[in-house]
């Protein structure tokens, strides 16, 4: 029965009817219908992803110019809308420029550059200027003016959807303040219930650019928000690589060798990737011919000398004996000489052979006559025989010495010897008698001979076993010098292709140079956290370039801790890539289940259950700078879950963390031995009056008692009529280096150590810097006047270890 279903589509014309209705979509318009994937989902959000966008353009305009960038950020309520001011010091965009840069989606200068930079698809700021005349239905107003320009270029444009090309409105010469930069004006329908999210986003990224100064002003705010630079230093400028090879995929590499002008793949290797020079094509080019053409298995000569010789006196006639003799016996010498040989070996050893004797006998030997030879030595070597008396075999003793090395001793000498001759027949009934194997063949091979042993045998041979046979009967096989085909061929042969892409990803090569990103560096994340959080410790880390894709990457760390910090709660956790924070979708990103994933009592934070966000008064940062950085969406929010970024995420935030660790023990350590101090300072006095009273003696002297129970370093003054002595004792295991500053009220006279006197509004400071070993005393001498007064401070050690009496 013809159902209902079958019968649809049977109408004349319905096919050429819906063809009529289909169509091609420009990306704008895409994105007008799918807004939320770049980040404008809400007008919230939007606000936020707007300001984003147009202060990542800033700084990458300014730092590519080499300028320190000024940023000016100001939200003000227009009507019904929020209107949007960015403005920037940069170089400014030409007049030719301007259109496209903000009126036209994937237009950009950075997509097919593999170095670090901000923005890379050319999406963000045309996607804000999108969104703005969607909801608004505004145009976006940019003015821009370059260095040297005497006037500005003032546009008001909008996106045409249909075509993805800015629509101008118009278009004139303006006067502007700036000598140069680039200013966005943008109205649409926004609120202000990010305000947190925008306040965090301009904070955060005045932490990851201190060479950068900002500036918010938004409605409520008293006083602008101001951000200021903490270095005038700015990034190091980038420079653009090739792929490394072993990022590379498939079909990038069929359409790179579709497009090279190479004619080698040498030549092609060396051309369009970076870190390949003439010495690691070759090794490539080894793993390749290695997959595309297969390896040789070679062999030990099992007979002795004079019966080679004879196999290959057989084969030659018409030399004469004495040349044939000469021959035979140089080639069986040779061959017994060597541990293993291969076909293509023992070609060369014929070949080198029939030369010389050639030259010593005058007799040629030709072409047929040396595959003659190379036949006979060969059927020798890789002899296998099996009879109803047994197998004689010159390939079994070689295979069972492989696989008893490669096996463990549980296995006894019959199993092994039983996997042997069955991969020696395998061998012996190979199509290509110069037994050339690829390693998936090789594998296949013994993978047979494996289950027939485990059947007939009753043995067991797990994939382990298996593997370890493989790779010792591998290592005994020898690369081939075939020539590889030119690049043409391979580009026409996709498994040809796929062998060149295995030896790319097998073969060491250098990690990628670095020259192309452009890290905070440790120094600079350090400073940017001492600029915004005010607390008692900083640690960053910045690690070494690592590979992902072709792409490299480098991940740096930072942690503040304690001071200011708010104590209860979760620690902040600040996340970013190419310098930008990541403001929204931290559940969904890589960095956050990093962190969740450390062990972080391990290194003194509060962590409910042993996993998940640690608690405390903690800022955790943590920057990934890359060519190429894997986001989980257009709208650049979230971090991609690629295990060799996460790798490294771990390794830069515990290299941080472990410096969190020393100095909570080191404080942890530190309140013990103040709280310790101050048992004993109550106890010491009533112990000396105690004594005191109990022996009628004078009440002993006990100034240097404290620093000799607890080990600390003694600073104490004598002042004997006009004569002052600082003396330091060092009761510590270690040699201290101390800062003494001794501030005087009299002019010091006669210093007999390596002090320096600095006179300051009538005040003398003598500044004196002794290196004191364990066990010894430093002293300084000087005299003063009458009626001088002394107030000492004491640097280098820290107070909990230190005892001053002065």
């Amino acid at each position: 029965m013809t159902s209902f279903q079958s019968t649809l589509g049977d109408e004349a014309g319905i096919a050429d009817e819906l063809a009529q209705n289909q169509r091609s979509i420009s990306i704008a318009e895409f994105f007008e219908k799918n807004k939320h994937m770049l980040g404008f989902d809400s007008g919230a959000r939007g606000l936020v992803t707007a300001v984003k966008e147009a202060v990542d353009n800033a700084l990458d305009a300014t730092e590519e110019a080499g300028i320190a960038p000024d940023i000016y950020v100001e939200i003000a309520e227009a009507g019904d809308y929020y209107r949007l001011v960015v403005e920037d010091n940069g170089p400014g965009i030409t007049k030719e420029q301007v259109p496209k840069v903000f009126g036209k989606l994937l237009y950009g200068s950075r997509f097919h550059a593999r170095e670090q930079s901000r923005g890379q698809q050319g999406i963000g700021i045309s996607a804000a200027v999108l969104y703005s005349q969607l909801t608004s239905g505004k145009p976006a107003k940019i003015t821009s003016r370059t260095q040297g320009s005497a006037e500005a270029q003032y546009f008001e444009l909008v996106v045409d959807t249909d075509k993805n090309d800015p629509e101008i409105r118009e278009s004139r010469e303006t006067s502007w303040d700036r000598p140069h930069g680039t200013r966005i004006e943008l109205e649409m329908e926004a609120n202000m219930r990010a305000r947190q999210q925008l306040h965090d986003y301009i904070k955060h990224t005045a932490v990851v650019n201190p060479h950068a100064r900002f500036e918010l002003r938004e409605p409520g705010l008293d006083a602008p928000l101001k951000f200021e630079r903490a270095t005038d230093q700015l990034p190091a400028k980038t420079e653009e690589i090739r792929p490394h090879p072993h990022g590379v995929e498939l079909g990038t590499l069929l359409k790179m060798l579709d497009s090279t002008d190479s004619y080698s793949v040498s030549g092609f290797l060396q051309e369009e990737f970076t870190r390949v020079g003439q010495k690691t094509a070759s090794k490539v080019l080894d793993n390749f011919r290695d997959n595309h053409f297969g390896r040789e298995m070679s062999w030990p000569a099992v007979a002795d000398a004079d019966e080679l010789e004879a196999e290959i006196a057989d084969a030659v006639s018409g030399k004469g004996p004495d040349a044939t003799a000469k021959f035979a016996g140089g080639v069986a010498d040779v061959l017994t000489s060597r541990e293993r040989t291969s076909h293509f070996q023992l070609v060369d050893i014929v070949d080198n052979v029939a030369e010389t004797v050639q030259e010593e006998t005058g007799k040629t030997f030709g072409e047929t006559v040396r595959e003659n030879a190379v036949g006979a030595a060969w059927a020798e070597l890789t002899r296998h025989e099996e009879t109803d008396e047994g197998t004689e075999s010159a390939l079994v003793p070689s295979i069972h010495a492989a696989v008893d090395e490669a096996t463990s001793t549980q296995k006894d000498d019959a199993t092994v010897h039983g996997l042997a001759e069955r991969i020696a027949r395998k061998f012996a009934a190979l199509d290509d008698d110069r037994h050339r194997l690829s390693r998936k063949t090789l594998r296949a091979l013994v993978d047979d001979a494996a289950d027939a042993t485990v059947e007939y045998d009753d043995a067991t041979f797990g994939e382990t076993a298996r593997e370890n046979v493989v790779d010792v009967l591998w290592n005994s096989m020898r690369t081939v010098p075939d020539d590889a085909p030119p690049v043409r061929e391979v580009a026409d042969d996709r498994d040809a292709a796929s062998d060149l892409l295995e030896a790319m990803r097998v073969t060491d090569i250098l990690a990628p140079p670095t020259e192309c990103l452009s890290p905070i560096t440790a120094e600079l994340v350090e400073a940017g956290l001492r600029k915004e959080y005010d607390a008692d410790f900083y640690a960053a880390a910045t690690r070494d370039a690592e590979v992902h894709g072709g792409d490299p990457f480098i991940v740096e760390a930072g942690i503040a801790y304690g001071g200011e910090l708010a104590a209860e709660g979760r620690v902040d956790l600040l996340r970013f890539a190419n310098r930008v924070p990541l403001v929204y979708q931290r559940g969904a990103c890589a960095t956050t289940d990093v962190v969740k994933g450390i062990g972080w009592r391990n290194y003194g934070l509060d962590q409910p259950g042993g996993s998940g966000m640690p608690n405390g008064p903690a800022v955790i940062m943590v920057h990934v700078a890359s060519t190429n950085v894997p986001f989980t969406s257009e709208s650049k929010d979230a971090l991609a879950n690629i295990p060799a970024i996460e790798d490294e995420i771990e390794l830069a935030i515990r290299e941080a963390a472990r410096e969190l660790k020393s100095y909570l023990k080191k404080r942890r350590s530190m309140q013990q031995r103040r709280q310790k101090q101050n048992v004993l300072g109550k106890i010491l006095p009533e112990m000396a009056d105690k004594v005191s009273e109990v022996t009628g003696r004078e009440r002993p002297n006990i100034d240097g008692a404290m620093a000799r129970i607890m080990n600390n370093v003694s600073v104490e003054r004598r002042v004997d009529g006009d004569e002052v002595t600082l003396s330091v004792r060092n009761y510590s295991d270690r040699s201290e280096e101390l800062d003494i500053t001794d501030i005087v009220s009299v002019e010091p006279q006669g210093l007999n150590g390596e002090a320096s006197v600095v006179d300051l509004d009538g005040e003398w400071f003598v500044q004196w810097k002794p290196a004191v070993p364990s066990g010894e005393t430093a002293t300084l001498t000087y005299t003063v006047g009458a009626d001088a007064t002394f107030d000492i401070d004491v640097d280098g050690v820290e107070t909990e270890r230190l005892t001053v009496n002065a």
